[in-house]
């Protein structure tokens, strides 16, 4: 607690001020644009990866689950967290000679007549969204997996006694019980993603202002310790909010 704390006084003070305390640090942030879209960018990028990786975990852990045999789910397993072995900086560069105007993605678009122009997705938020989803989603399948390993086969049975088709039972039954999964891995996406700057600053290219890039701004480029501490200060409550919209969840989980 004494870092935070600390970080907590700091963000009152001024940069190069006498040590008087007050608000005009946190009141900057409300005032300058380029801040406060700074913390709308973050939103925007982090809601956008954390909806597109339940999507895309969701059917994929239900395959692990359901689909692939229980001899071969350990080696499915692991080709799924495949990209955890991998350097996190490595990573993001691979995404970024992949994403780049000769990379795989636009040579496969432009060479089979889909497009005659290569399309920008690296040094965009569209190659940041990417490379974020990529590693999110095994995230994701490894929460949502071990709620649905956890499901009893007896609820489904249940629900075919009384009537429930496939569709009805996954609706009604499936999908409720997992969903305290679903939330862990959504958090967790959520305070990663938004507090992350290594990805946004390789795949992004410094296009888009996000919170982490404007805080780290603030101490290498201005030295200014203390406004950096009130932007992370902000960026940790914006982060308990979230926390507070999954808490029931997170709760139901942990039971």
């Amino acid at each position: 607690m004494l870092p935070f704390v600390a970080m907590g006084v700091l963000s009152f003070m001024q940069h190069g001020g006498d040590g008087s305390a007050s608000f005009d640090n946190y009141r900057q942030f409300f005032d300058n644009p380029s801040y406060w879209r700074a913390m709308v960018n973050s939103l925007e990028v982090t809601l956008t990866v954390t909806a597109i990786s339940v999507l895309l975990a969701y059917p994929f852990a239900w395959i692990l689950a359901e689909v692939v045999p229980l001899r071969l789910q350990r080696l499915a397993l692991m080709l799924a967290v495949l990209p955890f072995w991998t350097s996190y900086v490595v990573r993001s560069y691979s995404w970024l000679l992949v994403l780049s105007e000769n990379g795989v993605v636009n040579k496969a678009l432009t060479g089979s007549g889909l497009l005659s122009d290569p399309v920008q997705l690296a040094n965009s938020r569209a190659g940041t969204v990417i490379g974020f989803v990529h590693f999110f989603v095994m995230l994701l399948t490894l929460t949502i997996f071990a709620n649905l390993k956890q499901l009893s086969p007896s609820y489904r049975k249940a629900a075919a006694d009384l009537g429930a088709g496939p569709l009805r039972t996954f609706l009604h039954v499936i999908l409720p019980l997992t969903l305290p999964g679903i939330m862990v891995g959504a958090f967790l996406t959520f305070v990663l993603c938004i507090g992350d700057y290594i990805t946004p600053q390789i795949l992004g290219g410094n296009n888009e202002l996000l919170m982490p890039q404007l805080i780290m701004m603030q101490i290498g480029r201005r030295g200014d310790f203390p406004l950096a501490s009130a932007l992370a200060i902000i960026l940790m409550v914006v982060v308990t909010i979230a926390y507070l919209f999954c808490a029931r969840w997170l709760k139901l989980e942990r039971s």
